[in-house]
């Protein structure tokens, strides 16, 4: 993929691209490398099922909760 970015700072692309070199890199892929970890350190968390969700006690007299809960939404 071909691609122009507008913006860089350039004392830090001259840093950055140096430190590919060497490293024996092709900018490309030292670029890559970069915002593989810049995306995995801001921890892009991956969408919850709801089947993560903990069950837990409503307390007393709520046994039948759930059941009527659907009677309302969907009928007997």
């Amino acid at each position: 993929m071909n691609l122009t970015v507008r913006g860089l700072n350039d004392g830090v692309f001259k840093k950055f691209k140096a430190k590919a070199v060497e490293e024996g890199m092709k900018l490309g892929e030292a670029l890559t490398q970069a915002m593989e970890l810049w995306i995995k350190q801001r921890g892009i968390k991956p969408k919850t099922s709801l089947l993560d969700i903990k069950t837990f006690n409503w307390g007393e007299g709520t046994e039948k909760v759930s059941t009527e809960i659907d009677k309302i939404l969907y009928g007997e």
